[in-house]
């Protein structure tokens, strides 16, 4: 997606055509999700946000052989991606109140308040959300759309005015310790086998032996799929006042929203896609001129959430807190208390 938006931006812009990136379960979910920093009322202030994915079922998980194969791929070309990177100019930085989170020291977290077991996903959203967040640093309005009615115009001004950056990441989630330790282990077979050719062969060739049955060449059959459920969690850590982050009497908070769906590829993507193309062909003149974007940045002011709720995916609003229970909050806490 990153060499796309370097090779055709300009064209694109030029054309007046427009490109929106990501228009599925990634990363329109993570997008919207993020917009947990819009729950944040002043003085309180985001600091970061998490999102864990939740796959769930009835019967078990099964994912289909086209989700697997471009995951290999880009793992097997993250140099590339980073020389990508550093040849591009760099983006606006974000102004996100209060240090950076902790760093974890076990690579397995026990999210107890979602009763989940948690490991690091290396994910597209991560990417596609600080590409939002860069491009509403620089515009912080959010981008003018092609002839916007007055109405839109302070709607999406309205919008993007509550909307603050933060640390994102993502990570995969299970309920039970086992679950997890299925993704730790293809993890690691993916470390170790994706510098060689032939590691790579063993990889794609034998998804479901390497992946201990997650992903399958066929896919899920229509009862797994049936069965199948989604939720993504976004837990939101930061301070209760932001004059505050640099003063003894700071109190950390914590917001928690989440997403839910029916079963991830089959259902939720192809919901997600279809109201993303009924949004550009009704809404046409309220979205940016042209150009390739993110979909946060494109479709944030727009009623797509609302036409999600509408066919079957829920963004739900579950606790906001004062709290010393987690580990950032309480050693930044008594950080500032003593210096």
């Amino acid at each position: 997606m990153e060499r796309m938006e370097v090779k055709y931006h300009d064209r694109v812009v030029e054309s007046g055509a427009l490109v929106v990136l990501a228009c599925g379960f990634d990363s329109v979910p993570a997008e919207l999700g993020m917009f947990n920093s819009r729950q944040w009322v002043e003085p309180a202030v985001v600091n970061s946000v998490e999102a864990y994915v939740s796959l769930e079922s009835k019967k078990r998980i099964v994912l289909n052989f086209t989700t697997y194969e471009p995951a290999i791929l880009s793992v097997a070309n993250a140099k590339q991606l980073q020389e990508l990177r550093r040849s591009r100019p760099k983006k606006a930085k974000l102004a996100i109140p209060g240090p950076p989170p902790c760093k974890e020291e076990s690579t397995i977290e026990h999210q107890k308040k979602l009763g989940l077991w948690a490991v690091k996903l290396p994910s597209a959203d991560t990417t596609i959300v600080r590409r939002t967040l860069s491009t509403l640093t620089e515009k912080p309005a959010g981008l003018p759309g092609v002839n916007e009615s007055a109405d839109a115009i302070t709607k999406r001004k309205a919008f993007w005015s509550f909307m603050k950056p933060a640390h994102f990441g993502v990570k995969i989630g299970s309920k039970s310790l086992l679950g997890i330790l299925r993704f730790v282990i293809l993890g690691n077979f993916v470390r170790f086998l994706q510098n060689t050719s032939f590691g790579r062969w063993l990889l794609l060739t034998f998804p479901s032996i390497f992946s201990l049955g997650c992903f399958r060449m066929k896919g899920p059959s229509e009862e797994e799929v049936e069965r199948a459920s989604l939720k993504m969690w976004f837990v939101g850590k930061g301070f209760s006042n932001e004059s505050n982050t640099s003063q003894g009497n700071i109190i950390p908070m914590e917001v928690i929203t989440r997403v839910s769906g029916p079963e991830i590829g089959y259902i939720t993507t192809p919901i997600i896609l279809v109201q993303c193309a009924l949004i550009v062909l009704s809404q046409r003149n309220n979205l940016p001129k042209g150009g390739v974007y993110p979909p946060g940045i494109v479709f944030g002011s727009t009623n797509l959430q609302e036409k999600l709720e509408n066919n079957g995916i829920s963004f739900d609003f579950i606790s906001k807190s004062s709290t010393f229970s987690n580990k950032f909050g309480l050693v930044t806490w008594l950080a500032h208390l003593f210096v």
